[in-house]
C-alpha cells in the first residue's frame, strides 16, 4: 500500500474550527511538521478539506 507524506505548510491561526480539527486528526501539531499516513479514501478526503494548509507527497 502506498503512503502519503503530509507536511503542514500554513498555520491554523485564524482558520475555521473544522479545519483545525482536521489538521489535529491528521496528527499535525505545528507548522512544518511531517506525518506519514496510509493512502486511504478517508485520509484523501481529510487532505482535500485542508489542501490549502498542507503539502502532500506520495511515498512508495
Amino acid at each position: 500500500m502506498n503512503k502519503l507524506k503530509v507536511t503542514q505548510i500554513r498555520s491554523v491561526i485564524g482558520r475555521p474550527h473544522p479545519h483545525r480539527r482536521v489538521i489535529a486528526a491528521l496528527g499535525l501539531r505545528h507548522h512544518q511538521m511531517i506525518v506519514v499516513h496510509d493512502d486511504t479514501p478517508v485520509i484523501r478526503g481529510m487532505l482535500q478539506k485542508v489542501r490549502h494548509l498542507v503539502k502532500v507527497e506520495e511515498v512508495k
